[in-house]
C-alpha cells in the first residue's frame, strides 16, 4: 500500500508499505478519506511535537499523524465484536503515540476506536468526527456548570474547532453567538454556521465590554491555545470560559476574575459518549463538517495540501488514498 511517513522533520514522503494484519480485538479499515488536523500537520512540517515539551521520533509511524478517517471494514482479527466487513465507521478518537496513522490506504484500528457512520454522508461530512467529538468535550466541561441556552457565547479563534464550536452554541440554543477572528474569511464563514456576530479581536474597538456589563458573554471556549486571547474571553465573560485550544504559556487570572466567581476549565476527557452526540448533531444538520473542506485531494499531494493550511489558504484539506 501506498502512505505517508515523515522521514525527517518537515519531510513527508510518499512510500510503499506492507498492509497490516489486524490483531485480536481490531480491524483492518480501506481508508476512504483523512481529513488533516491542521495544527499537528503544520507542527510536523516544522519538525516540532504538538505536544509542549513533546519529541519526535523519525521516520514517524506510518500515516502519522493522520486521525480524522472514515473507512470500510476490510477483515476482522480475532475476536473482533461489533462490526462486520464492509461496514462504513469513523475513528472517534486518535489510536495514540507509536500506532500507525490514517494517512495511508489502509490502517489498523482498534474496534474500541471505532463507531458506525451512515453510508450516506460524504468523506467531507463525516471524515472529522473526532474532531466534533473534541469539541463536544469542551462543551460538556461548559454544561456541567452552566446551561448555554439563553445564553450570549463567545468563541475566540475561527479554526476548524471554532467553526464547530460556533455551530454547537447555536444547538445547544444560545441567544448570540459572537465570534472573533483576525482573519475576514473566516469571519465570514462562521456567519454562514450560524454566527450572530463575527468581529476581528485587533480592532481596539472590538467588544468594548467587560464581564461585569449586561452586554458581556456570560460563556465563551477559546480555540487559539494564546494567552492574549484566552485573557480577552476571560475580561468579557461572566460564568465559563473554556479551554480547548492547546495552551503552551501562562495566563494571568487575578481579583477581577475571582470576583463574581468566573470559571476557566481546561480540557475534559474524550469518550465515546461525546462521540455519539456529535454524531447525532451531525446527522440532525445542526454540525455541518463539510464546509470545514476547503479542498479534497490525492493524499499523494499532501505536502501541498499542507502548505495551503500554512499560507492561511484553507481550513481543513481532506486527502482520498
Amino acid at each position: 500500500m501506498k502512505a505517508i511517513r515523515y522521514e525527517a522533520a518537515g519531510q513527508p514522503e510518499w512510500v510503499e508499505a506492507p498492509i497490516p494484519d489486524p490483531g485480536p480485538g481490531q480491524v483492518l479499515l480501506k481508508v476512504e478519506g483523512v481529513a488533516t488536523c491542521p495544527q499537528w500537520d503544520m507542527h510536523l512540517m516544522r519538525g516540532e511535537s504538538m505536544v509542549p515539551g513533546g519529541v519526535i521520533d523519525y521516520p514517524t509511524a506510518i500515516g502519522h499523524p493522520g486521525h480524522e478517517a472514515v473507512g470500510i471494514v476490510e477483515r476482522l482479527g480475532g475476536g473482533a465484536e461489533g462490526f462486520a466487513v464492509g461496514d462504513r465507521v469513523a475513528l472517534w478518537q486518535d489510536q495514540g503515540a507509536g500506532r500507525d496513522g490514517c494517512y495511508a490506504e489502509y490502517v489498523i484500528a482498534d474496534t474500541a476506536n471505532l463507531i458506525a457512520v451512515p453510508k450516506n454522508l460524504s468523506i467531507e461530512e463525516i471524515a472529522s468526527l473526532e474532531l466534533a467529538m473534541c469539541i463536544q468535550v469542551s462543551f460538556d466541561q461548559i454544561l456541567n456548570i452552566a446551561p448555554i441556552e439563553g445564553k450570549r457565547f463567545g468563541v475566540s479563534g475561527l479554526g476548524p474547532a471554532g467553526l464547530l464550536a460556533v455551530q454547537l452554541a447555536k444547538a445547544y440554543g444560545a441567544s448570540e453567538v459572537v465570534a472573533f477572528d483576525p482573519v475576514e474569511a473566516r469571519r465570514d464563514l462562521a456567519l454562514s454556521l450560524g454566527a450572530d456576530r463575527v468581529l476581528d479581536p485587533r480592532d481596539p474597538e472590538c467588544f468594548p465590554y467587560n464581564r461585569f456589563k449586561p452586554e458581556r458573554l456570560e460563556l465563551a471556549v477559546d480555540c487559539t491555545g494564546l494567552p492574549v486571547s484566552v485573557e480577552f474571553l476571560m475580561q468579557r465573560t461572566r460564568e465559563v470560559v473554556a479551554l480547548f485550544g492547546v495552551l503552551r504559556e501562562e495566563v494571568r487570572f487575578g481579583f477581577f476574575h475571582w470576583c463574581g466567581a468566573l470559571h476557566l476549565v481546561g480540557y475534559g476527557n474524550q469518550n465515546r459518549f461525546a462521540a455519539e452526540r456529535a454524531l447525532q448533531h451531525i446527522k440532525s444538520g445542526s454540525l455541518k463538517l463539510a464546509p470545514l473542506i476547503s479542498a479534497t485531494m490525492p493524499l499523494s499531494d499532501y505536502r501541498k495540501g499542507i502548505e495551503l493550511l500554512q499560507k492561511q489558504e484553507a481550513i481543513k484539506i481532506c486527502f482520498t488514498p
